[in-house]
């Protein structure tokens, strides 16, 4: 009898660690989306410096540009889900895929100005001193930025990128 009830507390203990671990996983995986935009902040803010009176500035100015990309992003999104379904279409209407692609081209016009008048405003906020520390990290996010969008170089057999065959 002992041995059944040292396995039945044993069996409710495994539930119970199971139970908690499963939801941890699951609510720290949305967590963590969430999170995303306020680590970006948090960068900023601690690698500039800020303090309170330029801290208020910022999180308002973060706050209305997060609205503002999540607005244009889900503007994005519709338009695409527009276009998309099109490609199963037997004909192709070239004037409806040059009217959506060109709507979605402006809304990620808007997204580019939103971004560079968000920085411009981080850069209105801080002093002299700040200003230099942004535009070192600024630059270097560019730099990081522009290596991961291209894609990899063709080589050849051994191992060296080619010139272009000209035909």
């Amino acid at each position: 009898m002992k041995r059944n009830t040292i396995l039945y507390v044993l069996l409710i203990f495994l539930i119970i660690v199971n139970g908690f671990f499963l939801v941890n996983y699951l609510k720290g995986g949305n967590d963590n989306k969430i999170r995303e935009p306020h680590r970006n902040r948090d960068f900023i803010v601690k690698e500039l410096g800020f303090d309170t009176a330029q801290l208020e500035q910022f999180n308002a100015s973060s706050e209305k540009h997060h609205k503002t990309m999540m607005r244009l992003s889900d503007e994005i999104r519709s338009l695409k889900d527009d276009l998309f379904p099109t490609l199963f279409d037997k004909s192709v209407n070239e004037s409806v895929i040059d009217s959506l692609t060109s709507l979605i081209c402006e809304k990620e016009k808007e997204k580019e100005k939103e971004i560079f008048y968000h920085f411009r405003a981080i850069q209105g906020i801080a002093n002299d001193k700040q200003k230099e520390k942004f535009k070192t990290i600024l630059m270097d996010a560019l730099r990081q930025g522009d290596q991961g969008n291209r894609p990899p170089p063709p080589q050849g057999k051994d191992g060296r990128r080619h010139p272009p065959r000209r035909d």
